[in-house]
């Protein structure tokens, strides 16, 4: 009779290991929120952007590329727990909805939008005229590629992860030889 237990058990081990490898990929791409303050401006306006992505005392850059100001950098906010960064809408700025998105130092990710509304003279109304659409600009954010580095530890740990799998497989595998014979 033989016994089943081993095979589970190894079994159990590799879904463990891989289950362990996938944590800190699914850490890699988390995302939160992203404060756009004021929401809603015209060219010209100063914009301050915030998260807690970020963590305390975080570090990140931004990308606000979209409408041509470029990227800003994130720096601690009041209170310490917000990352907090600034960017001025340019004057040739043109009416819409663009993404702002940040890039934390410890992998996480922002992002948010601002409202664009044309910038009025004071005098009078503006005439009313159909909508301009735009072909899209800027970076696109995909969530892939080298900007967060590698995490030597992260490596590391996966790699001891997966020789210790290799390991108890083998010694399970000649366990089982030595018994059968």
């Amino acid at each position: 009779m033989r016994c089943t237990s081993r095979p589970l058990t190894g079994t159990a081990l590799a879904v463990l290991c891989l289950g362990a490898l996938a944590a800190p990929a699914a850490h890699a791409g988390e995302s939160g929120a992203l404060e756009v303050n004021p929401a809603t401006a015209t060219p010209g306006t100063k914009v301050t952007v915030s998260t807690r992505a970020c963590g305390p005392d975080g570090h990140g850059v931004g990308d606000a590329q979209s409408l041509g100001a470029g990227d800003f950098k994130l720096r601690p906010g009041t209170p310490k727990e917000l990352a907090v960064g600034r960017f001025t809408v340019p004057d040739h700025t043109k009416p819409g909805t663009y993404g702002i998105a940040v890039a934390c130092d410890n992998g996480k990710t922002a992002a948010g939008d601002l409202v664009v509304e044309a910038k009025h003279d004071g005098g009078g109304h503006q005439p009313t005229r159909a909508p301009e659409h735009d072909m899209p600009h800027g970076h696109v954010k995909t969530g892939v590629g080298g900007s967060v580095g590698t995490d030597p530890a992260r490596i590391a740990a996966g790699a001891a992860l997966l020789a210790a799998a290799a390991g108890g497989g083998l010694w399970m595998l000649r366990r089982r030889t030595a018994g059968d014979g």
